[in-house]
Order: structure tokens, then sequence, then C-alpha cells
């Protein structure tokens, strides 16, 4: 009976490591972008039939995913269009949904972008908060979209959550741009930074009325 008790602890130990050696390779073979955009929620995203949210209260869309539908509202008008069907008179508000967007998904758009390159991660001093975090640098190639060439120094924890965020345009070495991401909030497994904030405290753009309907 010992020897079986015992057999038995040898087998379920074996098992065990078995698991976990399989699930630290697998952790290792994702790259910086993937770990980032998974900590944000990214493997819920295939789930997603619908995105609603407001950009600093100025304007607000709802999102199909699926079927590229956008819907674009702002000071009691109400455009609805398709972002693989653009004209000219669509770019501007098409413009406004990729800005908009880009900061309310800047985890998955690591992923989801074409033609960029990541930085292999090093360890440095945040801008703002003067803690030290992960960072990488996002690089958008030179031609195409609808702003190219710029760079975006990004800061995560080691739970690969996005803390800061360093914005330079057209990859200059001084930053445009530099605030917070606060106030993570979970929509049905998607995690999004509701507020950015600059170091002086006089600056806070804020997402409402978000929602995610997962089918």
């Amino acid at each position: 009976m010992k020897k079986y008790i015992l057999l038995l602890l040898i087998v379920i130990i074996s098992v065990s490591f078995k698991q976990i050696n399989s699930t630290e390779k697998a952790d290792k073979q994702l790259s910086i972008a993937e770990k980032i955009a998974n900590a944000h929620g990214f493997e819920k995203w295939q789930q997603v039939k619908e995105i609603a949210f407001t950009f600093n209260g100025k304007r607000s869309w709802v999102w199909k995913p699926k079927t590229s539908d956008v819907t674009y509202i702002m000071d009691g008008d109400t455009i609805h269009y398709n972002t693989g069907k653009i004209d000219s008179s669509l770019v501007k508000i098409d413009r406004g949904f990729i800005n908009d967007k880009f900061w309310l998904l800047i985890p998955f758009q690591l992923v989801w972008d074409q033609g960029t390159s990541v930085s292999e991660p090093i360890k440095t001093e945040a801008p703002i908060s003067k803690t030290i975090m992960n960072k990488i640098t996002l690089t958008y190639p030179n031609e195409g979209g609808y702003t190219p060439g710029d760079a975006y120094d990004i800061y995560y924890g080691d739970d690969f959550i996005i803390k800061e965020w360093a914005y330079r345009k057209g990859n200059q070495p001084k930053a445009s741009l530099v605030n917070t991401f606060e106030n993570h909030q979970d929509f049905n497994g998607i995690k999004i930074a509701l507020e950015h904030k600059k170091a002086e405290g006089d600056w806070n753009l804020i997402f409402s009325n978000v929602k995610v309907t997962l089918d």
C-alpha cells in the first residue's frame, strides 16, 4: 500500500512539473507586445462584439470590430460608416476614430498594427512617477497611416500593465506629450485605463460611457 501511494505521488509530481514547464515555455515564446496585450485582456478580444466609448467628453463611438462598422456621435450628429470603405468625406472622421481607438486600446495596437517595430525592453526611470519601470519603444514606419514615423516610449510594470508613455512625433528625441495611464477598469475581461494625466496635474484625458459587449 505504501509503495502504491509513493508511486502515485511520484506520478502527480512528475505531471505537475511537466505542466509548469509547458506553461513557462509557452510564456517565453510570447513577444513583449503579446505579453502586454494579454495582460490587458487581449485573449478575450475575439469574443468582443461591440465596444462603445466617449473620448474626453467630446465625441462618442460605437465600433463593431468583426464587421468594421463604426458609429460616430458628436454635437447631435450621427454618422455610420465602415472602415473598409473610406472616401474623402470620411477621412477626417476616420482619423478621429483611429486616434481615439489608439488611446483606448494601445495595448492591443501593439500586436494589431503592421510594419511597426518594438524595441527590446529595458529597465529605466519613468518620466512622471520617477520610479523604475520596464520600457519599450513602439515605432511606426515612415510611410502609410495617419501619423507615419511616430514613436511611443511605453512604460509598464512587471505585471505588463501600462503605467505611462511618451509620444514623440516623427520619432524626434524630445517627447511631444508625456502622460500616465490610470484608473484601470475591467470591462468583461478587457482592461482599460480611463484616465491619462500630465505631470503638471492640469490636464486629464478621460474615457467615459465605456461598454464592451461580448458574443
